[in-house]
């Protein structure tokens, strides 16, 4: 959060990459501490908003999505956050929210439909199961599927692409 606050206050930043490290984007959240300390979904239990999605959206710079592994239940939530998605070859999404209890609040209901469509929507989200890059690609949830090793590249290209451009 503290990040992305610092990145849209600089004037020099004209897009954003953001990707994982290792083998995932980003496997959502840790169920063992959502036990302990259900606030780590929320701004700390005075709404509903995940503060690293609100950080996304009110950056007002464009961030790229560079899904280098699984992006599951929140970290497709956050993959979604991102204006726009390139994925690794090897790269898989779910919405695995109704196997686990809870419930999709940072903006999956409202933009997995309109990004691939009411019905595929309704499939991830009442199925829980895993998209491959190349359907997800054929559905319109990423732009481009790149190789592992060429993904940072492309989306780093197409941020300079962005930057290049007038605001």
């Amino acid at each position: 959060v503290d990040t992305f606050k610092t990145l849209a206050a600089r004037d020099d930043v004209k897009a954003i990459v953001l990707t994982g490290n290792g083998r995932a984007f980003c496997a959502g959240v840790d169920l063992k501490e959502l036990t302990t300390s259900p606030d780590v979904l929320t701004d700390g239990g005075m709404g509903t908003e995940s503060p690293i999605v609100v950080a996304l959206r009110d950056c007002g710079k464009p961030v790229i999505g560079a899904v280098n592994g699984a992006a599951v239940t929140g970290g497709f939530e956050l993959a979604l956050a991102c204006d726009f998605l390139y994925a690794a070859e090897n790269a898989r999404f779910a919405d695995t929210h109704a196997r686990v209890g809870i419930l999709p609040g940072w903006g999956l209901s409202q933009k997995l439909s309109r990004i691939i469509g009411i019905n595929r929507a309704r499939e991830m989200s009442l199925t829980g199961n895993f998209i491959d890059a190349e359907r997800a690609e054929a559905w319109g949830l990423v732009n481009r599927v790149c190789t592992a090793e060429s993904l940072l590249d492309e989306a780093l290209a197409s941020a300079a692409q962005i930057a290049d451009a007038d605001p």
